[in-house]
């Protein structure tokens, strides 16, 4: 089985959508981002705390970074 990339052909466009596709995806990316739900998670967003993601270990999961280092001085 061939599961590589095939090669970069530069004459060919990398992209192409129907006129009309292209806006109906817009459209629906401008209604996403205008929904209750995008309004709402904006605003916890920027109330959140910047310390809550810098834990003072310095890890995402202090305990197994315990237990690595404890492993690399073995």
């Amino acid at each position: 089985m061939d599961l590589h990339f095939s090669p970069f052909d530069r004459a060919h466009e990398v992209t192409q959508l129907p006129g009309d596709l292209a806006v109906l995806m817009v459209g629906l990316a401008e209604r996403q981002s205008a929904s209750a739900t995008a309004c709402v998670q904006a605003r916890l967003w920027a109330a959140a705390d910047p310390a809550l993601f810098r834990p003072l270990h310095g890890a995402f999961n202090g305990a197994m970074a315990t237990t690595m280092a404890g492993w690399a001085k073995e």
